[in-house]
């Protein structure tokens, strides 16, 4: 499995850790958590540079799907990078979805290795995702109880979108001359209160969820501009870089949701709020944040983004008489 051991860990690490410090009340052992996960991010990097055939492990992850060699891979440097920093007790991804020990550290973490695996053949963007909570498990946590989280995007740049919510702020790194260090690209990221951009998650449910139809017609006779790509860290990452819009996944009784609450939802939506944005979920008028994980494979639907969008979909979600 390939790895940037090319002697550039120390100084992607400083830069990383410099970038960090300079935003206020973020403390010694959050820098060196987070810089933990550049040097993950910047790992699978490499692994996905290098990836050519389509082979299937012959496994399947706790959801089913079947796991690609390429999956396992990503896992595997993620896990390697937590073990080898010291700051993490404990640590459960989408692939190896239980409360694993990794060490004696401050933190514990949850992660998707590589979110998007289903559309890499075509060369579209794909990501990770990391959500941090001080202590020693996952299980019992809110969204809300995380001290950061982060989503990495793999394109023709890496870039790495970071919530540090003690400073109030979301910045954007970027991976830069050859791996060897990170910049800042975006110091501050904040999402503008609305924005005619919709990235429309699990569509097929709009044919037997009324309201999400109903929504989705909105959307189209008020000219939005429709940005998806089937891959979750891309399409939610395209509102950072735009500052609005919204991205939405809706279940129905014929097309239940797949996002997982500890690996995905919980992580982003620390961002998207840290970002003056809103959240919610389909099923009631409420933060995703304030969802106590019970389960590491517990799932849900949810609204992402600009506040005023995230608002008209509760009103179509949940308020029938009071739609725009």
């Amino acid at each position: 499995m390939a790895s940037p051991t090319d002697g550039a860990e120390l100084q992607r690490m400083k830069s990383l850790s410099d970038i960090l410090s300079s935003y206020e009340g973020t403390s010694d052992n959050l820098v060196k958590a987070i810089v933990t996960l550049g040097e993950a991010t910047a790992h699978v990097s490499v692994i996905l540079s290098n990836y050519v055939k389509h082979t299937y492990a012959g496994t399947q992850n706790a959801s089913g799907d079947d796991q690609l060699d390429l999956d396992i891979d990503c896992d595997k440097a993620v896990f390697a990078a937590v073990r080898q920093s010291e700051m993490f007790t404990t640590a459960a991804s989408e692939e190896t979805p239980v409360e694993t020990n990794v060490g004696t550290g401050p933190y514990s973490v949850a992660f998707d290795p590589l979110d998007g695996s289903s559309i890499i053949d075509a060369n579209f963007s794909v990501g990770s995702i990391y959500g941090i909570w001080e202590g020693n498990s996952i299980l019992g946590r809110t969204g809300r109880q995380q001290v950061s989280s982060a989503v990495a995007l793999y394109g023709p740049r890496t870039t790495l979108c970071i919530a540090l919510p003690s400073s109030s702020a979301v910045l954007e790194v970027t991976l830069v001359q050859n791996r060897t260090k990170w910049e800042l690209s975006r110091p501050l990221i904040q999402l503008q209160p609305s924005g005619k951009i919709f990235a429309p998650g699990n569509l097929r449910a709009s044919n037997d969820n009324a309201q999400y139809g109903a929504l989705l017609q909105y959307w189209l006779q008020n000219r939005y501009t429709l940005r998806y790509t089937g891959g979750m860290v891309p399409d939610v990452y395209h509102i950072f870089v735009k500052s609005k819009g919204v991205f939405v996944n809706v279940s129905s009784e014929k097309a239940k949701a797949k996002l997982r609450l500890a690996y995905e939802v919980a992580p982003i939506g620390l961002i998207v709020e840290c970002a003056g944005g809103k959240t919610c979920l389909d099923t009631e008028d409420r933060s995703v944040l304030d969802v106590t994980i019970d389960d590491l494979d517990q799932r849900c639907g949810v609204a992402f983004g600009s506040t005023d969008e995230v608002v008209r979909f509760s009103q179509y979600m949940f308020q029938e008489t009071s739609k725009p």
